[in-house]
């Protein structure tokens, strides 16, 4: 018994002479992260910054912890008392240790190293280590940690006041799911404020800080109602709730409301362009606007130029449309010619990309789904066949007179497929028509001029011949009848009559980079650009003639509302095509909604207010296209796989009217039906003068008269390519044929 006891006392006494000596090394600064009095008051949570549609709706955050602060007053009564009767029912009577839990913790955990004996830190002791952190080196790194925290916790007990501690607490402690403080996790687990969660909601959440991850409501549900019903006996056995009430709330279900991450919402792409406006902006504040902004800490209020209605019903047309459109391209490669084709493909880009030697290798991953992402083993040569057959898509909508983005939708997933398709650089085919169009009407053309249909081949470029998509041929188009009905011969026509430079300088006039390559194919759309370029130059054929730069950022705000930043302003507009060609276009443009490529806006989708607009499909069906716009809003869509290899065997498919069109058919159909939104982004085109009216007013197609043919007869077989000094030929096999051909 002796020897028992003369043990006890030495191991106590052992306690207290650690305890003693490794408090005057932490207090001394030994460790070095003890703070003043002065650090603690001027100490600032790293506070989320919010970003937010125009209309005030919450977009994302950009964060280094995903942590929104809340103010004490928001914080209901039932999370507190559940705190405190969990965690330091002696909270309001310490001085911010409770000197009975560290010793017993001291001694059995520390010394005898038995685990069981609790926590033993004061809720003022875990914000000092929720605020500062733990030592991790050294010698005894726990106990150190201990002893800094029991001197910091009476420092902060000195400094603030026990409303302002529990605040400090509640904003600062981890949910896990990289969730810091109750206002991010009522938001996540239950899809509201603080203020609003209810007596079981609140003691859901004191019960996660056990042990987040094994107490979390969405991944362990049973343990999580265990844990929630110790807290609500807790708070019944320090009569913060009589029994009746924590009866019934431990048998109610436990029902949370789960919002994903903000890496899985309506606009993550968008927040990547978004930060990168802020960024810029923010560099860029002078001296008069105050300090240096962190934009991951300093819970800044961003508000955008999205329209959250729009993205959302951008977004839910593509899951609407695309999904089917996925399973249709599955299908196609999935029979024996297909399966050829996709293995063939495969073998190629497991050379190209140096994965030859580890085809079999199998690995976990996350693969996309339009039903849901799931997790799988897959070999490197079945993840590649999957991933090129997925079908991407990207669509951008923005307002053309002040250039304010309304909608962003860069992809299908931005956790498996990060890479942004607004953004991305892809063969325009016949959404490069307007350009070329464009050009002419400032060259002084008309939309009733009228342009050969006859079949040319080009010898000096192996025979190459433009083709119109129904394969005919003869007669003459108007300007105006080419563009409604997209025809590619009449466009060669045209383009070989105003020459390549002039094409060449509406397009850097109207903003694009890829660089130009003076050849036939251009006038069939060869050019690549991207989805925001393409929204860019149509936007100037909507607004009178002026190209105008896409923006995003409305205003930036502290926390406390101050404004940091404002865009009342109108971007710098360059004028690039007079007013007169803009209307004409617009007019032309029009046409082909009503009558020509776009005609299924209408009389499939029933989106049947005014709008002008031009599909595009390019070679072999690998990127579909479509463009339409109004004097409020400009709307673009593009649709394919990574690869040009891969692609719908059809145009039922695989066309710009088939494959990109509903996206935005689909997207305006649901403004069409929501009226609010309607009148805010939809508007009657102005009416044409007369003289514009009358300049449109032809047949868009006429057969050749004798005139016409005996001038054929005459003209030159042969003429110079310009810039290429190659012969453009065109291929007559007897003048017979050449006085009476038929348009097929």
């Amino acid at each position: 018994m002796k020897k028992v006891n003369r043990t006890t006392y030495y191991i106590v006494f052992s306690a207290l002479v650690l305890t003693l000596v490794v408090f005057v090394v932490v207090y001394i600064g030994v460790s070095g992260r003890l703070k003043t009095k002065k650090e603690l008051l001027n100490y600032k949570n790293a506070s989320a910054s919010l970003v937010l549609s125009e209309d005030g709706i919450l977009l994302g955050k950009f964060y280094f912890e995903n942590r929104t602060n809340i103010p004490f007053n928001l914080i209901p009564k039932s999370l507190i008392d559940a705190l405190i009767a969990t965690e330091d029912i002696r909270f309001f009577e310490h001085k911010g240790n409770d000197a009975k839990s560290f010793f017993r913790v001291l001694v059995k955990s520390i010394l005898m190293n038995k685990r069981s004996s609790g926590g033993g830190s004061t809720i003022t002791q875990q914000l000092a280590k929720n605020m500062f952190g733990r030592i991790n080196k050294g010698l005894f790194p726990v106990f150190k940690s201990k002893i800094s925290e029991v001197i910091m916790a009476r420092r902060l007990e000195k400094v603030f006041s026990k409303e302002e501690i529990l605040t400090l607490y509640l904003n600062t402690v981890s949910f896990g799911e990289n969730l810091y403080g109750v206002e991010a996790a009522s938001a996540r687990f239950f899809n509201k404020s603080t203020s609003l969660l209810k007596i079981e909601e609140s003691a859901v959440l004191i019960g996660m800080l056990k042990a987040n991850t094994f107490f979390n409501p969405r991944l362990h549900p049973e343990n999580a109602k265990s844990r929630r019903n110790v807290v609500i006996d807790q708070m019944e056995k320090y009569k913060y709730l009589d029994t009746k009430v924590a009866d019934s709330l431990s048998g109610l279900p436990l029902v949370i409301d789960y919002k994903r991450s903000l890496s899985a919402g309506i606009a993550e792409y968008f927040l990547v362009q978004a930060r990168n406006e802020t960024d810029e902006i923010l560099k860029n504040l002078g001296p008069g606007e105050g300090r240096k902004w962190d934009l991951e800490r300093d819970g800044l209020v961003i508000t955008t130029t999205i329209n959250f209605s729009l993205q959302n019903y951008a977004v839910a047309s593509f899951r609407e449309h695309l999904s089917g459109m996925q399973k249709r391209l599955y299908e196609q490669y999935q029979s024996s010619s297909g399966k050829k084709i996709l293995d063939q493909v495969a073998v190629s880009e497991m050379k190209r990309l140096d994965l030859e030697g580890r085809a079999d290798e199998k690995r976990i991953q996350e693969l996309f789904d339009w039903s849901g992402t799931y997790t799988d083993s897959i070999t490197v040569a079945d993840s590649l066949k999957k991933s090129l057959t997925i079908l991407h898509a990207g669509l951008m909508a923005m307002d053309p007179a002040g250039g304010g983005v309304k909608a962003w939708v860069g992809g299908i997933d931005f956790k498996t497929q990060p890479y942004d398709q607004v953004m991305a650089r892809r063969q325009l085919a016949s959404v490069f028509k307007p350009v070329i169009y464009s050009a002419a009407l400032e060259d002084g053309y008309e939309p009733c001029q009228y342009l050969d249909n006859d079949s040319v081949t080009l010898s000096g470029f192996e025979d190459w011949s433009p083709e119109n998509f129904d394969h005919s041929f003869g007669g003459k188009y108007s300007l105006s009848g080419a563009l409604t009905h997209s025809m590619n011969i009449p466009t060669f026509s045209l383009y070989l009559e105003i020459g390549f430079d002039r094409v060449n300088s509406m397009w850097n006039d109207m903003g694009f980079s890829f660089t130009l390559q003076n050849t036939p194919s251009l006038s069939m759309g060869t050019a690549e650009a991207s989805i925001k370029e393409v929204a860019t130059a149509y936007s100037s054929i909507a607004n009178g003639g002026y190209r105008i730069k896409p923006w995003c950022i409305r205003s930036i705000k502290t926390p406390e509302g101050e404004i940091i930043y404002s865009n009342e302003t109108t971007p710098e507009k360059v004028s690039i095509m007079s007013e007169r060609s803009s209307q004409l276009m617009s007019a032309m443009l029009q046409k082909a909604i009503r009558e020509g490529t776009g005609v299924s806006m209408g009389n499939i989708y029933g989106v049947d207010f005014p709008l002008a607009g031009k599909t595009g499909t390019s070679q072999d069906y690998a990127d579909a296209w479509f463009a339409a716009f109004n004097p409020m809003l400009v709307i673009v869509a593009r649709a394919g796989a990574s690869s040009r290899a891969i692609h719908f065997n059809n145009g039922s498919y695989g066309s710009g009217s088939a494959l990109a069109l509903p996206l935005v058919a689909l997207t305006l159909k649901k403004v069409k039906q929501d009226p609010l939104l309607k009148e805010k982004l939809i508007t009657c085109f102005p009416d044409l003068s007369p003289e514009l009216a009358d300049a449109l007013d032809c047949p868009d197609f006429k057969e050749k008269n004798l005139f016409d043919r005996i001038i054929d007869i005459f003209e030159k077989d042969k003429k110079d390519y310009e810039g290429n000094g190659r012969k453009v030929e065109r291929t007559v096999k007897s003048i017979f044929k050449k006085l009476f051909k038929k348009r097929d």
